[in-house]
């Protein structure tokens, strides 16, 4: 063989082995993400894209270790479309010990093809928190009518996978919660597992039956965990979508907003007011936002403003208090505590900012009550000397400047005087001290 045919031959091999050895290492893989949030559209999204990836790799299973309070009914449901459209099998799996699926989480659980727990972990309570625009709990007619569809709609997923229905059901009217050993025992999982290499280990060469009703055989021996992160993107999107921060940012912005409106052209406040103001309704977009609760915020900061305006003693300012305070509470308008923000945090904001906005208000009141050092006006009340008889018009040395004055009675020269007005044609009325 020539030196040039033997370079051919493992240049072809080289490009062989690039496409079809190593597509071959990449289908071997298992896609592993770890979901330890509420339910919302970033987790959602986080998902369905590693479930894309997955089809696109021809991935061998996919993990997801769950640890969440559940979530927005929206995400949820984008989530367990997506699963049950998957052409890669999906494995849900409660880690750490100590974690749980609760809620949506339960629901996203049940959906998958595989659901396992580790030891100490729980799942359940999945009792749907319907919240009306005013923040307040639905109506009763309302409210079963939003039970009785979750309740469907568990059942229906609980039934094709062939989990137990009945547990599935107590989870979401009775809010019911399950142990680990509770819910193998009841066949609302498939295995308690330790760690993902048990789950593999577990349902290597074993035959499981799709949504679809087709059965596949998981041949996961060998095959490499590759964990997929979040992207940056994702990740900040998921900092600023945590409901104490998107309102800090808020308050940040209206703040800073109001500091530029009430001393026009120091920049700064307004930039950072902006800016902040920019990233609060990015988070809102996320977070399941109340209207009516941001409309109280700008109201408190419109009391806080006509309060310049107008003496109120102070009852204008304890409006603005209120509504801040009433405004914040209702402000997202979320079914679980984890993506509202705590109100250990939002009084403590609360007092705070309604203070620095009062600390403003007296500032500005003392400010425009102070007396002028500046211009005709700064002249009235100052004390100057005769620079000539006063009979009664003459000259006066006053703040630093020569006057032609007139006096409300005769004075000699060298006497004090004390400017009374500024008069049209530049000459001022003085009077004795």
């Amino acid at each position: 063989m020539t030196p040039y045919n033997e370079f051919t031959v493992k240049r072809n091999f080289l490009i062989f082995s690039l496409i079809f050895i190593l597509p071959a290492t990449i289908a071997a893989s298992i896609l592993k993400i770890t979901v330890d949030a509420p339910i919302h559209p970033i987790t959602s999204e986080y998902i369905r894209k590693t479930i894309d990836r997955a089809e696109k790799e021809n991935a061998r299973l996919i993990i997801i270790n769950f640890n969440t309070p559940g979530g927005l009914d929206s995400s949820m449901r984008e989530i367990i479309e997506r699963i049950l459209s998957s052409k890669t099998p999906v494995a849900a799996y409660v880690t750490p010990s100590g974690a749980r699926a609760a809620s949506a989480g339960f629901f996203i659980a049940i959906a998958c093809d595989i659901f396992a727990m580790s030891p100490g972990t729980n799942t359940g309570a999945a009792h749907p928190v319907g919240i009306s625009i005013t923040g307040q709990p639905m109506e009763k007619t309302m409210e079963d009518k939003v039970t009785n569809d979750a309740v469907s709609y568990i059942k229906t997923i609980a039934e094709k996978r062939g989990r137990n229905v009945r547990l599935a059901e107590d989870a979401v009217r009775k809010s019911l919660s399950y142990t680990e050993k509770e819910s193998l025992e009841g066949k609302l999982i498939d295995l308690i597992a330790k760690n993902e290499q048990e789950i593999i280990e577990h349902f290597d060469g074993k035959k499981i039956k799709r949504f679809d009703g087709r059965e596949d055989r998981l041949e996961l021996k060998d095959s490499p965990i590759v964990e997929i992160p979040m992207t940056a993107r994702q990740k900040f999107l998921l900092t600023i979508s945590n409901p104490n921060l998107a309102y800090i940012l808020l308050m940040i912005g209206l703040l800073g907003l109001y500091f530029e409106f009430s001393t026009p052209g120091a920049i700064l406040p307004g930039v950072l007011g902006g800016i902040s103001l920019l990233l609060a309704i990015f988070s809102f977009q996320i977070l399941p936002i109340n209207y009516v609760g941001l409309l109280l915020i700008l109201l408190a900061i419109g009391l806080f403003i006509l309060e310049i305006k107008v003496q109120s003693y102070g009852i204008l300012s304890a409006g603005g208090i209120i509504a801040m305070l009433i405004g914040s509470i209702m402000l997202i308008n979320a079914p679980i505590p984890e993506l509202r923000p705590s109100l250990k945090f939002v009084i403590p904001v609360v007092v705070g900012l309604s203070l620095i906005f009062i600390f403003l208000i007296v500032i500005t009141i003392k400010a425009h009550m102070r007396r002028v050092y500046t211009g005709k006006e700064g002249l009235v009340g100052e004390i100057g000397v005769a620079q000539s008889d006063l009979k009664p018009e003459g000259k006066v040395f006053v703040h630093g400047e020569l006057w032609n004055a007139e006096a409300t009675e005769e004075m000699p020269k060298g006497s004090k005087v004390k400017v009374l007005e500024v008069m049209k044609d530049l000459k001022i009325k003085v009077s004795k001290p």
